[in-house]
């Protein structure tokens, strides 16, 4: 007597999903290969939409490579983007660790004023930000492009969140120990928010990577642009260097592309857990 083998069950929904999230990642991925692929072509083969081009060249990469201009734009965005990732790390975690694990009037108050920036349009801060770098001499200056970012009102909420999670017991153990405040939060709390600072680090800095609004608005002298600002300068009255402007597109999504597939389970927790926190 023979056993008919169990035929495995289909479920339509899994498969209505998996369809879903694979048409979603082809729709996602297209416009980068796009990108990738006119920045192999040259002048005469940019409105030829065939993904992989007839006549492949890295004649772009040189020219761009061997332009001053470029590598100054590329200097700026990474001075810019670290040095603002580095002073949200620190002041956001410890207004944060402030707010978190002290006891003090007006706490609330202070809490809720900086959770109520977030509900400002970026738009309607853009007046106050430029009168004040104009009345303090910031234009056209990395200051001036860095100073509203260099501690958010986000970061400052996410880190709250998770040092009230750190034991009050940890702490009380080190003060008896006789170590002071900022060597409390500096060697026993902050080790034990490494998730948020991950994630904290890697938005902060992708999003003054790719920020073009404000910088555009603050800088007039090319030495200062930004990569985003830089490559606009590819389009000109006369003409629109797409083939330029995509493979300086190209060569400025590649840092991006390398901090997201380094560290995306760093990206994938700390955004889980601020979920959970929230």
């Amino acid at each position: 007597m023979t056993t008919a083998l169990a035929m495995p069950r289909i479920n339509p929904g899994r498969i209505l999903i998996w369809t879903l999230l694979f048409l979603g990642g082809v729709i996602m991925v297209t416009p980068l290969i796009f990108m990738f692929s006119t920045s192999l072509k040259t002048a005469g083969q940019v409105y030829d939409l065939r993904m992989i081009p007839a006549a492949p060249t890295l004649d772009n990469y040189v020219r761009v490579l061997s332009d001053g201009r470029f590598l100054r734009w590329f200097f700026n965005s990474t001075f810019i983007a670290l040095t603002v990732t580095l002073s949200n790390v620190f002041f956001d975690s410890l207004v944060g660790y402030t707010l978190a694990k002290f006891r003090f009037r007006g706490r609330y108050f202070v809490f809720l004023a900086i959770l109520s920036t977030l509900m400002i349009p970026t738009e309607m801060l853009v007046i106050p930000w430029y009168l004040m770098s104009a009345e303090f001499g910031w234009l056209n200056s990395y200051w001036g492009i860095m100073f509203p970012g260099m501690m958010t009102a986000f970061g400052t909420f996410l880190m709250k969140q998770f040092f009230e999670t750190v034991p009050d017991d940890f702490l009380e153990a080190a003060r008896i120990d006789g170590l002071n405040e900022f060597t409390i939060w500096w060697r026993v709390a902050m080790p034990l928010v490494t998730p948020a600072l991950s994630a904290l680090a890697i938005f902060t800095f992708l999003g003054n990577w790719t920020a073009f609004f404000w910088p555009l608005i603050v800088t007039t002298s090319q030495d200062l642009y930004t990569l985003p600002i830089g490559l606009s300068s590819f389009a000109v009255e006369q003409a629109i260097q797409w083939e330029m402007i995509m493979t300086g597109a190209a060569l400025a999504t590649l840092p991006t592309l390398a901090v997201f597939l380094l560290l995306q389970r760093y990206i994938v927790r700390g955004v889980m857990l601020a979920g959970l926190k929230g």
